[in-house]
């Protein structure tokens, strides 16, 4: 009895295997010659698109080709990621097979246009902004003029297709105009002095003076969802007009402009136009969680738990994210901050591929394709070729 005690307290300490709890890895080493099977290093690829460039689904496509080619024992995981933006259709698709996909014709200023979305097994309709009346749809021409009405064209037809629920994706709109040509389209009514019904986009919450809610569609009976990207408040320094108009074609005047427009539109609607996300897509996550009873949370989180992605990376020997512009920005509701604090919270290495960085975070690889490709232009004409190059620089870093 002494003898096993002090037998089992000899493997405890030096990490023999012991034959009545190791047994099988003992017979496993023995029929190998002794040795333990190395571990097969496991990658989690999980890119945001790269904005007008590159699906996120090819994205990780051309990450894993990197991978495969320097490191070929390397298992690769491609989970393609969206916040609320571009490629949340695309997200759902992969991840949900009871997802099936209608479509709506919907006016934009270039003429009509088809604008997909979904409809689950559930009932719960998905709808995507940026698929109807996206920014490089309606592009930065009038930014003072640029409307969500394509966004309620969509919701109104989930609704006539009896979805119990919708979710929808407020990233990468063109507008600044706090959701009411969405709900124009829903059936609100915005005049101004006159009586007059008020001109379109943030110009036109400029001079409202009346809401009429008599015809508004009520949503439909298990709630709105909004998937937002950014947690910016409606108005102020770090609302929709000041952060993201100029990035819609809006110079100081103009931000100042819809700024205004904005508080104005807050007066008429009540609300909260602190709450994190009202600022989100110009200000429609204000407009239908005010009028619509809507709520909002982070994109990111709801799309990658809906992929699987927080069970995938504990364990990983890395897990790479990306997309067009990594920036501040890229932590306060993008899809890189999340993928990177998820890794962190693991203790996973994280690693960041961006058209362009303009910021760094403590323990995170950092890969520019400017810098990779020497030029802006070049790493725009050929996304695939350096994102492959971008990964093969990792796998090649990667501990065997």
């Amino acid at each position: 009895m002494l003898v096993a005690q002090a037998a089992a307290a000899w493997c405890r300490w030096t990490g023999l295997p012991r034959p009545d709890r190791d047994q099988a890895a003992g017979r496993g080493a023995a029929a190998r010659g002794g040795r333990r099977a190395p571990v097969t290093p496991r990658v989690v690829l999980a890119p945001d698109s790269f904005k007008s460039t590159l699906t996120a689904a090819r994205a990780a496509e051309a990450m894993a080709e990197g991978f495969r080619r320097v490191r070929p024992d390397v298992v690769t995981e491609r989970l393609p990621q969206a916040d609320g933006g571009e490629g949340t259709l695309d997200t759902v698709l992969a991840a949900r097979t009871d997802a099936a996909v209608r479509t709506t014709t919907v006016t934009l200023p270039g003429g009509p246009r088809t604008a997909r979305w979904l409809m689950l097994d559930d009932g719960t309709a998905i709808v995507e902004l940026a698929d109807c009346c996206g920014l490089p749809l309606i592009g930065t021409a009038d930014p003072a003029g640029a409307d969500s009405a394509p966004l309620g064209t969509v919701l109104r037809e989930a609704l006539r297709a009896s979805a119990r629920r919708i979710v929808v994706g407020l990233g990468g709109s063109a507008s600044t105009d706090g959701g009411a040509g969405c709900l124009r389209e829903l059936g609100l009514r915005t005049t101004g002095p006159d009586d007059r019904d008020v001109p379109p986009g943030g110009a036109g919450l400029a001079v409202v003076t009346s809401v009429d809610t008599t015809n508004l569609l009520a949503p439909p009976p298990d709630g709105v969802l909004l998937l937002c990207d950014v947690d910016a408040p409606l108005f102020g320094p770090r609302g929709a007009a000041a952060v993201f108009a100029p990035q819609k074609g809006a110079g100081p005047e103009l931000v100042r402009f819809l700024d205004s427009a904005l508080r104005r539109w807050a007066d008429l609607a009540g609300g909260a136009p602190d709450a994190p996300g009202a600022g989100a897509a110009g200000g429609i996550g204000y407009g239908l969680s005010s009028y619509w009873r809507a709520t909002m949370t982070s994109g990111a989180r709801y799309l990658s738990e809906l992929s699987g992605l927080p069970g995938r990376v504990p364990g990983a020997a890395l897990v790479v994210t990306g997309e067009g512009r990594h920036d501040e920005q890229s932590y306060t509701g993008k899809v890189t901050g999340h993928v990177v604090r998820l890794a962190q919270r693991h203790r996973v290495p994280a690693a960041v591929i961006a058209g362009a960085v303009a910021t760094e975070r403590a323990g995170v690889t950092m890969v520019s394709l400017t810098d990779l490709a020497g030029s802006e232009r070049e790493a725009m004409e050929r996304p695939e070729h350096h994102l492959r190059r971008a990964a093969e620089r990792l796998a090649a870093g990667l501990t065997a």
